[in-house]
């Protein structure tokens, strides 16, 4: 699984610059004053052909002094429990603050790999600052970096992989690898009511399967002789203080979970319709290239009529007009209506993404199709597709070699995945397509 590093610190010391600087491009805004960051920030980042995640805890929560204060810890917490290695960020022009002291304990105390960074320290005259200021923090000789300029952040960078957890694969006795089936969704869409109507049982009293992650339940599941490891995202706790960190919390192990998994399910709550947030999840789960199935839940709570479901479904399909191969689901957790139907599906589309097909099918039915619909002519040029072959599964990749591969316009790109899709399934499963010169 891909690891996670936390960038955790006090308001405005230079916590989004130093997640700019380490995803490569400007997605978090900056700014001179505290509290610029309140959206919630996650994303890809890579160095020496390494990836890994990085999340940018900055922001602030208007409101009371003490209020403020309690939004610190509670981002550092979140950080604490969720990352693979944890980047503290203090300034050293505006020196040692008493909530650098109080987070500094909080790090000290959890066990994880924890860089403490002295930002700002953009030139050799400011190094000697940085040892007087915060070495008395406890948390060993602190790194001067600048993250505006990027001055010490290549070292920094190389030491931090060092501490990244082995990302072998996992191994079950020699058999083939079982499905690995995430339950994912905003809050209180119903993951923790689902995963116990499948199972039977709470949740709480599941054993995890040793030696599994931290952060998600793994629980182990059969079904009609299938085995399946269920990773469950659900028992997001609800925080007294911050809705931020609750939404923090919920994208970080959703994002885990969905890394992880081969196949998602993903849960919409039936009584508000589709959210943004829904929305988002989908696009997630299409981006990493995983198996996907809506599965609208509390269907149980929904007044019904002669086409309410198909309307729903309808609704759903207008939002995700590119995405019309992900099967949906209708299911209630709490009356076990249909609830094992996603499961028979996610089987399915588990064997989708595995599927190969021949190079010699693939070529006498979709040269014949492109034969009866050919390419637009571009700038002049008199487009071509000679031979497809399917260069990798999980997740399936189709090579199209061609005269021009670069000025294939969009439009039939979207014509040819139809176009296979009609001929070869690849049910709830996302597909890419690379092309060549022939």
């Amino acid at each position: 699984m891909i690891p996670v590093v936390a960038i955790v610190g006090r308001p405005n010391v230079g916590k989004s610059t130093l997640f700019n600087r380490l995803v490569g491009e400007r997605r978090a805004i900056t700014g001179a004053e505290s509290g610029v960051t309140r959206d919630r920030h996650y994303a890809r980042a890579e160095w020496s052909g390494k990836e890994y995640n990085v999340v940018d805890t900055g922001g602030v929560v208007p409101g009371s002094e003490d209020l403020f204060e309690r939004a610190i810890r509670e981002q550092a917490e979140l950080a604490i429990e969720e990352a693979d290695v944890i980047l503290f960020v203090a300034d050293v022009v505006s020196g040692a603050h008493p909530l650098d002291a109080e987070v500094a304990q909080m790090l000290r105390r959890s066990g994880k790999p924890v860089f403490l960074l002295a930002n700002k320290t953009d030139n050799e005259l400011r190094e000697p600052l940085a040892a007087s200021e915060f070495y008395s923090l406890g948390l060993g000789d602190p790194i001067p970096i600048s993250a505006i300029n990027g001055r010490g952040v290549a070292d920094l960078l190389d030491e931090v992989l060092k501490n990244f957890p082995s990302q072998s694969e996992e191994t079950v006795n020699g058999e083939d690898s079982p499905l690995k089936l995430a339950i994912v969704g905003k809050p209180n869409v119903g993951k923790s009511s689902y995963l116990n109507s499948l199972l039977g049982y709470d949740r709480a009293i599941v054993t995890p399967i040793a030696g599994t992650t931290r952060d998600t339940l793994h629980t182990d599941y059969t079904y009609y002789g299938k085995r399946i490891i269920l990773i469950d995202t659900a028992g997001l706790r609800r925080r007294k203080y911050m809705s931020d960190a609750l939404e923090l919390y919920s994208t970080i192990r959703t994002m885990k979970a969905i890394e992880e998994c081969n196949v998602a399910l993903i849960l919409i709550d039936a009584t508000q319709g589709l959210e943004s947030q829904d929305a988002k999840i989908v696009n997630e789960v299409i981006e990493a290239r995983k198996g996907a199935i809506l599965v609208v839940n509390k269907w149980d709570a929904v007044e019904k009529e002669t086409m309410t479901a198909a309307n729903f479904e309808r609704q759903l399909r207008e939002t995700f007009k590119s995405f019309d191969y992900i099967p949906v689901q209708f299911v209630s957790a709490l009356t076990h209506q249909r609830h094992t139907k996603p499961i028979e599906l996610a089987l399915h589309v588990f064997d989708e993404r595995k599927k190969r097909i021949g190079t010699n099918e693939l070529n006498g039915v979709l040269l014949e199709e492109i034969s009866k619909v050919s390419p637009p002519a571009v700038r002049g040029h008199d487009l071509r597709i000679n031979y497809i072959t399917q260069v990798r599964t999980e997740p399936p990749v189709f090579a199209f070699f061609s005269n021009f591969p670069s000025e294939i316009p969009s439009s039939y790109k979207r014509f040819l995945e139809r176009t296979l899709r009609k001929f070869f399934g690849f049910e709830g499963v996302p597909i890419s397509f690379i092309f060549r010169r022939k």
